[in-house]
């Protein structure tokens, strides 16, 4: 069995080339990537946490599209707080200091979650196709508790691909550093690795493209009329533009991985798809972040959402703050 980069969906390249290079040739990895991946870890911290606060603290129950929306917010969440190991792991020379535990653990929770956050963008494109397409299943089928168990599904099927993590991550010595990485033949890494991106991209992206292209065209012929139409244009216009940031930082990571699956020229090995694979890579975990912004920039129901929340605390601590003034004012009475 040989320590490989491939296979298992590697989605963080923590790891050195085969034939064992100068691990200070790329200095700008060392460098730039770090600093790049804890960037993305302090600000989409920040901003899922505060999304999931608007989602949960509303006076008002989440709707379909906001279940999905939260369970992506989460996925991001929890995904953006692991890539803290993988800079460590960059400034240290690719030298896996945190045991085989964190080897496993925290490679296929990263894995889980960019899984889940696929099948969440899924699920949210499903429910503005049901809501646009077909309005009326919209009382049959796009319910809460629908929505809940649909979470919960995407949920176990990512921790289901999320397996061979778990199995074949070990920890070696290579190269004079302690690596982690996927113990597999090349042969059986390319086959895990091609039955994982197509479950767990192609599927999803040709679902979610074939759903985008009938709620476009559901919208282009649709007057909108009527405060439930204005609602369901909004919230859709946002999951648009949700669905575009997913394919625009996700997919030059995945033409990488496909360039790596095949043989391919000279020009496209070595130092040059190496560098490619680390910046796509951060592109690709850079949509933790964006997600939030355009849930404010684009969603106007979510800033509706803010803009009540705030005034539901203000007028929780105004409350709050006469009942004190009235506590205090019944004890210097009685005094």
């Amino acid at each position: 069995m040989n320590l490989t980069t491939e296979g298992g969906m590697t989605l963080v390249p923590t790891s050195a080339p085969p034939d064992c290079p100068s691990l200070d040739s790329d200095n700008w990895t060392k460098t730039s990537v770090p600093v790049f991946i804890l960037l993305i870890t302090a600000l989409g911290i920040v901003f899922n946490v505060f999304v999931l606060v608007v989602f949960w603290f509303h006076k008002k129950p989440c709707t379909v599209a906001e279940i999905y929306l939260s369970n992506l917010a989460a996925a991001d969440l929890v995904l953006v707080s692991c890539l803290p190991f993988w800079a460590v792991n960059i400034l240290n020379g690719f030298n896996w200091i945190f045991g085989l535990f964190l080897c496993k653990v925290v490679h296929m929770v990263i894995n889980m979650n960019v899984y889940g956050s696929i099948y969440f963008l899924v699920l949210v494109s499903i429910d503005r196709f049901m809501a646009l397409v077909h309005p009326l299943s919209k009382n049959r089928m796009r319910r809460p508790k629908y929505a809940k168990l649909a979470c919960l599904l995407a949920w176990g099927l990512s921790l289901l691909l999320s397996v061979p993590v778990i199995i074949y991550r070990k920890v070696k010595p290579v190269c004079n550093i302690t690596f982690c990485g996927l113990d597999l033949e090349e042969k059986d890494a390319r086959l895990l690795d091609c039955m994982l991106t197509f479950f767990s991209f192609i599927i999803p992206i040709c679902i979610v493209s074939c759903c985008t292209v009938k709620i476009i065209q559901a919208l282009n012929g649709r007057l909108t009329e009527g405060l439930n139409q204005k609602t369901e244009h909004k919230a859709t216009t946002l999951v648009l533009a949700v669905l575009l940031a997913f394919v625009i930082c996700w997919l030059p990571f995945h033409l990488v991985k496909l360039v790596t699956l095949f043989p391919s020229p000279d020009v496209l090995k070595g130092n040059h798809l190496d560098n490619c694979r680390y910046i796509f890579t951060c592109l690709a975990f850079f949509n933790s972040v964006l997600n939030p912004i355009l849930y404010v920039v684009v969603g106007k129901n979510f800033r509706k959402k803010v803009t009540e929340l705030f005034k539901q605390e203000d007028r929780k601590v105004s409350f709050s703050t006469s009942c004190t003034r009235t506590s205090n004012l019944m004890k210097s009475v009685r005094e």
